[in-house]
């Protein structure tokens, strides 16, 4: 049963249906959280009603990212980057360059900002619940210098 094709009330496993998202049937759309980026959902909120949700996300080429501090109201959040890559800064752990492979596990509530990106930035993320907020914060304290 794909998602996108038909509502999903049958055939569930402990509150879970069975999903499959295919490229030509889940396109990448630009409505999302940021406007630099499009967002191709995967099928897990309906699957899951809500209780998680995964997406690709990838750049828009040439629209550059606006390095704003924020904190996403949830309880997971894990990015992993599958082409290009994207710089993140972090709340008490300074600014983090992602290349193809890499994995971060966000913590609830952490200050974090997308620096900057590759025009071929393309990365998976799941996060729990599927919907939440995102709120402004402030720029915490001084951050040390970029790891890789």
């Amino acid at each position: 049963m794909n998602v996108h094709d038909k509502s999903v009330t049958e055939g569930l496993w402990k509150g879970q249906a069975f999903a499959i998202s295919q490229p030509d049937n889940s396109p990448f759309e630009a409505r999302g959280l940021r406007a630099f980026f499009e967002y191709r959902d995967l099928g897990v909120k309906a699957a899951t009603s809500g209780k998680f949700g995964a997406h690709v996300i990838r750049a828009v080429p040439g629209v550059d990212s606006e390095p704003h501090w924020h904190i996403h109201e949830l309880d997971f959040q894990l990015v992993y980057v599958t082409q290009g890559w994207v710089v993140f800064e972090y709340e008490g752990q300074g600014e983090h360059v992602l290349r193809e492979g890499a994995c971060v596990l966000q913590p609830p509530g952490i200050r974090h900002r997308e620096v900057r990106h590759s025009d071929d930035l393309e990365l998976i993320e799941i996060i729990s619940p599927a919907e939440f907020d995102t709120r402004p914060a402030d720029p915490p304290a001084a951050q040390s210098t970029t790891k890789v």
